[in-house]
């Protein structure tokens, strides 16, 4: 099953000359630096919301005087920052920054919410299926019990941040699809009765799949945080194994050490 949820392409916004009066051609800045600056402060005005999708780099270049490479290196120090994103058949668009996530037991879902972020969900699979070796041993059931197998891709103000796969025990099989395009997982499973207490979490980091790369609009084979995380009620009984990744510009973990 695969319900498409469908988002208006934002209008192109030409930046207004006057973010870039100041700008120096002799100052031992570099100009690359002095043009992000500018369309940094921009975005963190408010000027330039979240949702605006910048003109191209050669028009920008042309308008400006500047080269394209000069251009491109002013686009992509906020692309690294986390401020643009770059989406294939869209351009340049200005997002809220990236998401730092700590390492606690919450849901994206939930965490974006929090930010002030916008969070929408596409929904890839909602299926019942018999579970595979490693899913059975972390939900505790038989590989001939039926489990609830979920792939979602969420969105952050418009642009794809993850893909989140989950299964559930035979006891959330009836979960809906509806339910998991207007609520969290987390916020399902509470409205249930469930409790989260304990998970144990796997951070890492490999390769996209070309699966993943489209969803995500990234380079095919482009890198991803991974996450795979077990949860437990507070009765110590299994109720979700997720394997997720991430777009690790857009996206990262964020964790406190104490000395002991």
């Amino acid at each position: 099953m695969r319900t498409k949820e469908l988002m208006a392409t934002p209008t192109e916004q030409i930046l207004p000359s006057k973010f870039f009066m100041d700008v120096d051609r002799s100052n031992a800045i570099p100009l690359y630096f002095q043009i992000s600056s500018r369309i940094e402060s921009a975005i963190q005005s408010g000027a330039l919301p979240p949702g605006t999708r910048l003109e191209n780099e050669i028009a920008l270049g042309e308008r400006l005087g500047l080269s394209r490479p000069t251009v491109r290196r002013a686009i992509q120090e906020l692309v690294d920052k986390g401020l643009l994103v770059r989406r294939r058949g869209i351009g340049t668009q200005v997002v809220q920054g990236r998401l730092s996530r700590k390492v606690e037991l919450t849901s994206l879902h939930d965490d974006l919410t929090s930010l002030k972020k916008q969070p929408t969900t596409e929904l890839l699979l909602h299926e019942l299926i018999r579970p595979d070796a490693r899913v059975a041993r972390a939900l505790s059931v038989a590989t001939n019990d039926t489990v609830l197998h979920l792939k979602r891709l969420r969105f952050s103000d418009g642009v794809p941040l993850g893909v989140l796969e989950n299964h559930l025990p035979p006891g959330f099989a009836n979960i809906t699809p509806e339910d998991l395009e207007s609520h969290g997982l987390y916020q399902i499973l509470r409205a249930r009765g469930v409790t989260m207490r304990v998970a144990h979490q796997r951070i890492g980091a490999r390769a996209a799949s070309a699966e993943e790369s489209k969803l995500l609009e990234i380079p095919n084979r482009g890198a991803v945080l991974t996450m795979d995380r077990t949860a437990f009620n507070n009765s110590g009984l299994p109720i979700e194994f997720g394997r997720h990744c991430y777009r690790p510009d857009l996206y990262s973990f964020e964790t406190t050490l104490v000395d002991k």
